[in-house]
């Protein structure tokens, strides 16, 4: 029984991506099986039932954020604190019967490992407890749609599919039993254009939805899909693999999130195509997080729910973003705020090496979407003044800053 960690992971730049080969099988055929797979959870369920019922979902927490704004740390953060279950790297790839795998990798023996820098080689190290964004292989079994970007991806307040949001509960009644945790937490980029349909299945929700300045964003995104295609040249099985656990966020199987206008994905997917990756990215950028913005502008319940991170406010100022943070989602722990203080700071392991022009191309495409956010200083009322409280007003709003870049 191996011990690495069920997904791709590089302890230095020379060895490239890793990935567990009979763990990649049993990925194989767990997806080519999907209905055998939501049979076998419920028969799971079945056996469970007692437990099940006895245990409420109460105030789980969804980080939701384009990738390389932020959502790992914020997960790490949340994720290492008592009582709260989250899903792991090495729930996959039997993510949909958690209490029969955890079961199974215990009589295996299996261990975490030895911790590794990820795949994206940005100094987070990470074992098979490490925790990680899984539930998306969940959310593929029932919605064959999300990563179709020629179809529209939101789920929004009126969606309804009784038979996932059955087994969704009770896979996370599972996920609290097996960790032993009394609240539920997890990152989901994805559920950027989930939170209306999230909240109307738990109204009492916490969301944090992280942010970062298009320029140093977009930096990290070019920087980390050069990095995934690279992998994919040299193992076309990383490409299988994160289509499995469903990241398509870079890489040669790169897929923008439809949040409604198709011509506009298009016009992405063509930018990127002719090598206008800075545009393609920016105008994505742009898309997304107007679309975040004008959905939090226009329910006021998910708005109370929400709470919007800013990337750079996190990094230069972590004791009160933290604070912050966990007033947000009912969360007290002084010295886990104090550790993680110490330790947060902004990326220096790249440069952000825009010429005049890219940096030009950002403004343009962003400009209007970066001061909803509070990238400005115009002194007029950005959204995060807005969407950054608590649903009970007693948390104040983080000020905006002038970015450090």
């Amino acid at each position: 029984m191996s011990s690495a960690p069920a997904t791709p992971a590089a302890s230095n730049p020379a060895d490239g991506f890793y990935i567990n080969r009979w763990i990649h099988s049993l990925g194989g055929l767990i997806e080519r099986h999907p209905g055998w797979m939501i049979r076998l959870s419920r028969s799971e369920s079945k056996v469970l039932s007692g437990q099940l019922s006895k245990i409420k979902i109460e105030q789980p927490i969804f980080i939701a954020g384009l990738a390389r704004s932020g959502t790992t740390i914020l997960l790490e953060v949340i994720a290492g604190l008592d009582g709260i279950g989250t899903h792991r790297y090495r729930d996959y790839p039997a993510v949909m019967t958690p209490y029969l795998w955890d079961w199974w990798l215990a009589k295996a023996g299996a261990k975490a490992g030895e911790r590794v820098e990820r795949a994206h080689r940005d100094g987070i190290f990470v074992d098979a407890d490490s925790p990680e964004a899984m539930e998306e292989v969940i959310w593929m079994t029932f919605f064959s749609h999300l990563h179709d970007p020629s179809q529209r991806n939101v789920l929004d307040g009126s969606s309804s599919n009784t038979a996932f949001e059955t087994f969704y509960r009770d896979h996370l009644r599972k996920l609290l039993i097996v960790r032993h945790a009394h609240r539920y937490a997890s990152k989901g980029n994805y559920n950027l254009a989930r939170l209306a349909y999230i909240h109307r299945l738990f109204p009492d929700a916490r969301f944090i939805v992280p942010i970062r300045h298009p320029a140093t964003h977009i930096a990290s995104l070019i920087k980390e899909h050069r990095l995934f295609n690279e992998a994919a040249a040299s193992d076309p099985r990383t490409v299988e693999h994160l289509r499995r656990v469903g990241h398509f966020e870079f890489g040669a199987d790169l897929r923008p999130i439809n949040v409604g206008d198709t011509s506009k994905i298009e016009e992405i997917q063509q930018l990127w195509k002719s090598g206008e990756e800075v545009r393609g990215w920016a105008r994505y950028w742009a898309m997304i997080y107007g679309y975040v913005a004008d959905q939090l502008e226009s329910d006021t319940e998910l708005r109370d729910a929400t709470l919007i991170v800013r990337f750079e406010d996190l990094c230069t100022d972590p004791a009160a973003t933290l604070e912050h943070i966990f007033a947000h989602c009912r969360l007290a722990d002084e010295k886990a705020i104090a550790n993680w203080a110490e330790r947060l700071h902004l990326p220096t392991y790249y440069i952000a090496n825009f010429s005049t022009a890219d940096e030009a191309i950002i403004e343009e495409e962003a400009r209007a979407v970066r001061r909803r956010f509070g990238y400005d200083d115009s002194g007029s009322q950005p959204l995060l003044d807005i969407v950054s409280r608590s649903a009970d007003k007693e948390i104040d709003c983080l000020q905006p800053v002038d970015p450090p870049y």
